[in-house]
C-alpha cells in the first residue's frame, strides 16, 4: 500500500491523442475532439500572450540607453 493513495488511481484517458485513428469515430465524437482541440488552442495562445507580455515588460526594462 502507498504513502499516497490518490498514486493509485488509474490516469484518465486524453480527449485526443494527436495521429490517433479517427476511423471509428461518430460525427459527435470528432465534434467533442475539435471542440476540445480549440478550447486547448486557447489556452495555449492565452499563456503565449502572457509570457510575451512579460518578456517586453522585461526587455524594456533592462533595454540599455542609446
Amino acid at each position: 500500500m502507498s504513502i499516497f493513495p490518490e498514486d493509485d488511481r488509474p490516469k484518465p484517458r486524453p480527449v485526443h491523442e494527436i495521429g490517433q485513428d479517427l476511423s471509428m469515430l461518430s460525427l459527435g465524437e470528432i465534434d467533442e475532439r475539435v471542440a476540445a482541440l480549440q478550447a486547448e488552442i486557447e489556452r495555449l495562445m492565452a499563456a503565449r500572450a502572457k509570457k510575451d507580455a512579460s518578456r517586453s515588460a522585461a526587455d524594456a526594462f533592462f533595454r540599455k540607453p542609446d
